[in-house]
This record gives C-alpha cells, structure tokens and sequence, in this order.
C-alpha cells in the first residue's frame, strides 16, 4: 500500500474537485491552488454535494475538511506534498509552463501526475527537473466516484515512480491502467472520440437525434460495456469458439463503410442541433440535479458490480 499522504492539486475546477474529494475520502492531507479564488467557494460546496454519494461508496463516516488546505501561493502548495496532481486547461505552452514551475518548487523526490487528457507527457515535461518522476494520470468525470485512472509514462518517466503512482492511485480506490508508453488521447479518451466522432456524422445527416444515439448505447452495448468491455463482449459473440468464431463471421464487415472517423466539420447548424438535443433530454433539470441522478446511479452500479467482477475475474 502506498504511503503517500500529502497530496498537492494545482487547478480546483470539475477535474481539480474531482481529486480533492477522493483523497479527502480516503484520509489523505490535501493542500490545493487555484489562482481564481471564486473556486474556493465552489469547491466547498461541490464537497458538500457530493459527499452523500463518496460516503457511501466508500463507506465512510464523515468528512475530515481539517485535512484539506486552499492556498494562494503555489510554493506554499507544493512544499510539503509527496504526490502532485496538476489539473489546468489542455495547453501545451500553459502545461509545460506550470511544470516547469511545479519541479521548481516541489521536493524532488514528490511524484508530478498531470490529469491531461490527451496530451504528450514527454512534451508537457520537457522543461520539469526530475523529469523521471514525470507522468500523467488521467482520471474520468467525476472523478470521485470512477475508479480507472490511465497513467502515461514519458520518455524520461522511470519505473520506480510509475510503481509508487499505481500504489498511491490504488491507495484512493482506483484501478490504474498502465499505458505501454506514450500516445496522443491515450486508450479510453480514442475510443470514446470514435464513437462521438461517428455520432456527429449520424447527427447531421438527420438520421437521428442525440438521444436517439444516447439510448442506442445506454440501453444497449453500454450495459455489457459497465462490466465486460468490447473485447470481451464480441468473444462472447462468437459463441462456443469464442473470438475465432467472431473475427471469421464478423471479420469482413470491417471492409464495409460503416464508419466514418474523420469527424464533420462542427458548423453553427449541426451545433444547434446538439445544444437543443441535449436541452430536450435535459428536461428542465438542471447539470447540478442530472449530477447528483448520475452520483447516485453510479454509487449503486459499482456496488452491485462487485459482486459480478469477483465471479468473472
């Protein structure tokens, strides 16, 4: 089990909350910075939101906000933390910028994670000190309540400190995904783009509307998706032969134009068409009411889901 206790977030918006709750929830000291102190305020109110949810996922009593610190000053975030999680916009010149400073000021031993999303860590880093120490961590919204967390190495990025990230993570409930080594959206972020990609084109070519698209994935392939994934699903495709079976039966559709990935251009037109998709499956309720609908569900669904992945893995 990790001993990393002291954990440093630079950045407290959606991704930056997200952290702050998890770890408060799992007992370990939080020092964050932001340099819009309006966040303060939100991030107080966001912890109080979501605890309902984080306290019963993960089984807790109460809430220890003694543990958790708001600095304005990043030195003074950094000096004591072991663990350095940095959450600012997707920016190659506003990251490599901030980890620069971040390996200033941080001790030199402290692990740099960054919650990119898609970016090159070597690229990010190029200008960190220490840069072995270096990677990213990319998390899934919300992140208090999902447990995978894909951790990208760098070019520099040693082993040593990949092995002490995967502890610290599996130290806050997270099952880390150790990417081989560095690509642009790493795994789950390529695929999630294919499918957005795809119903993009759907979309404005009037076939359907956005919660058309939705249901055909909540009531369908997202419900095996939740435990088993594509690859395992399209083995049980195949029937007694498994995979075999389904590449030889369903091998040569993959040389029919089914999809098109190269995404559409996002006019004004095929913009509206979402906003107003998405208001209407909205219906009246607002992101923070939809929020807490989510929370809730997914609290029970990996609750019930453990029962499930101990018979199949």
């Amino acid at each position: 089990m990790s001993k990393i206790q002291k954990v440093a977030v630079i950045g407290a918006g959606v991704i930056g909350a997200g952290w702050i709750i998890r770890c408060l929830a799992h007992n370990k000291i939080v020092y964050a910075f932001d340099k819009d102190l309006k966040l303060k305020k939100n991030l107080v109110t966001e912890i109080r939101r979501t605890w309902p949810f984080v306290k019963k996922l993960y089984n807790k009593k109460k809430l220890n906000l003694k543990h958790f610190q708001y600095f304005t000053s990043i030195e003074e975030t950094l000096k004591d933390a072991d663990f350095v999680q940095e959450c600012a916009t997707e920016n190659y010149s506003l990251k490599t910028k901030l980890m620069s400073s971040i390996s200033k000021y941080s001790k030199k031993n402290a692990i740099i994670a960054s919650s990119s999303s898609g970016l090159l860590p070597t690229r990010i880093y190029s200008k960190c000190k220490y840069p072995e120490r270096a990677l990213i961590g990319h998390p899934f919204n919300p992140v208090y309540l999902l447990p995978a967390v894909e951790i990208v190495p760098g070019k520099k990025t040693s082993n040593k400190f990949l092995n002490q990230a995967k502890k610290f993570y599996q130290s806050i409930s997270m099952n880390p995904i150790m990417v081989k080594k560095e690509l642009p959206g790493y795994l789950s972020d390529r695929l999630q783009e294919a499918l957005w990609r795809e119903g993009l084109h759907i979309i404005n070519e009037g076939y359907a509307t956005t919660e058309d698209l939705d249901r055909a994935i909540e009531d369908g392939p997202g419900l095996r998706w939740s435990l088993m994934g594509t690859f395992l699903t399209f083995h049980l495709a195949g029937g007694k032969a498994g995979m075999k079976h389904m590449l030889e039966q369903f091998g040569p559709a993959l040389k029919l134009p089914w999809t098109k990935l190269k995404a559409p251009k996002l006019t004004k037109n095929l913009s509206l068409r979402i906003i107003s998709g998405t208001k209407n499956q909205s219906k009246g309720k607002s992101v923070s009411m939809i929020s807490d609908i989510r929370d809730e569900y997914l609290v029970q669904l990996q609750m019930m889901r453990k029962k499930y992945e101990k018979k199949l893995r």
